[in-house]
């Protein structure tokens, strides 16, 4: 009797641990299905419209061979005109664009993206201003497919579907590769929800996405002007410009057949400053449209910020029972925990497994840095008033984008 007592007593031990992270694993996949779910119905958008439409790219330290390819491909799709915003201290990238009779250069001498983008949208003259980076190549058709959806007068801005491009243009890093899932992880389940359920995508990623061009005019200062805790904001151009967009009454759409290819920071310390430096902008932007209470006219998205903004404090709960697991020796516990986590990963990377089957090598992997980034996410938080751009020589001194030395980045 004391035996089976024992037995028992040790069986509900094991059983406790389970109960504060099932719980917690149940909502987190709740919470995947309420976006998996409603995505598998979106669709793009097809029609006949079309309307005349302005690239604007701001350059900076650009990879010359990168940028002229960038270039073919947008006049390969047939816009009206391209603007290229050059900051005067890249004169290869200057000089490359002058060789294109269908380019007109702006030389700015302010750093900073923000002024640069201002600009070009100041100069255009067409229905739809489409904002580029440099280093982004795009698909034949894209620009076409783009503009459809404005055919809808309450749409403001329209998005793009993002590949990484390796910055070799031959094999891509470790790290890169990390990246593309990410990108996959979202392309599949948070962007086709929120587009299909509200037409209210959180944000149009600024590698590619067109906006009409007499809104984004109008709400230059509000977009130059932004500011967090009284202090001025540098980077976290796009989502500005999307939630202005919302805010402001407009939806906004993700064309997921338009496809385009970007580079990533091939190393690990650039591909975590890229997450700090994207991090504190989703802080910033989402906290302040929960808090100005306008996306409440969105409840999706609104339910979409709120998971953004808490899951990766969540996220540490099962490190700590790993580890808490180890040091009392409660091996199955521990397996299983494990085990699950390779399970669960795969399900909700499937569509990239499916793209890229290589990467089911690199899962392992993949799963350590998600929860590193859930420590990442937390630093970004706790520092949310620092302003560094963090892979450009480019910070916020005194309310002012500044150029920096590197060493302080």
């Amino acid at each position: 009797m004391v035996t089976t007592v024992s037995a028992l007593l040790q069986l509900l031990g094991h059983a406790i641990w389970l109960v504060p992270i099932g719980a917690l694993g149940l909502f987190r996949w709740a919470m995947w299905l309420a976006k998996r779910i409603p995505a598998l119905f979106y669709r793009p958008i097809e029609n006949s419209f079309t309307c005349s439409a302005t690239i604007v790219t701001p350059v900076y330290n650009e990879d010359p061979a990168l940028f002229r390819r960038a270039l073919d491909s947008w006049i390969a799709n047939a816009p009206d005109r391209i603007i290229a915003v050059i900051d005067v201290t890249d004169t290869t990238c200057m000089a490359i664009a002058h060789t294109y009779p269908q380019v007109t250069v702006i030389p700015i001498d302010i750093p900073g993206k923000r002024p640069a983008l201002a600009a070009g949208v100041d100069a255009a003259d067409t229905a739809i201003v489409v904002l580029v980076d440099s280093d982004v190549i795009w698909e034949p058709g894209v620009l076409r497919k783009l503009t459809m959806p404005f055919a809808d007068p309450t749409i403001g801005g329209v998005g793009t579907r993002q590949h990484m491009y390796p910055s070799d243009g031959q094999r891509a890093t470790l790290w890169e590769r990390l990246a593309d899932i990410y990108l996959d992880i979202r392309y599949a389940d948070e962007v086709p929800a929120t587009t299909r359920w509200g037409r209210a995508v959180s944000c149009l990623s600024g590698r590619t996405a067109a906006y009409r061009t007499s809104l984004l005019q109008q709400l230059r200062e509000p977009f130059l002007h932004e500011t967090f805790n009284g202090i001025a904001c540098m980077s976290g151009d796009d989502k500005r410009y999307t939630s202005l967009i919302l805010q402001n009454g407009y939806h906004t759409w993700n064309q997921l057949n338009a496809c385009v290819y970007s580079t990533f920071n091939p190393r690990f310390g650039g591909f975590v400053k890229q997450r700090i430096r994207w991090s504190r902008n989703s802080f910033r932007s989402d906290l302040r449209a929960l808090w100005q209470g306008w996306v409440w006219r969105h409840p999706y998205l609104a339910l979409m910020l709120i998971d953004k903004t808490i899951a990766p404090f969540t996220l540490l709960l099962g490190p700590l029972v790993l580890g808490l697991a180890l040091v009392l020796g409660n091996w199955p516990l521990a397996l299983a925990l494990v085990v699950w986590w390779h399970v669960s990963r795969a399900v909700k990377i499937w569509p990239h497994l499916r793209r890229q089957p290589r990467d089911w090598l690199i899962l392992p992997v993949f799963i350590a840095v998600t929860y590193y980034m859930s420590l990442v996410k937390a630093y970004a938080l706790v520092t949310i008033n620092e302003h560094k751009w963090l892979t450009r020589a480019v910070a916020m001194v005194d309310g002012k984008a500044t150029r920096v030395s590197e060493a302080a980045q």
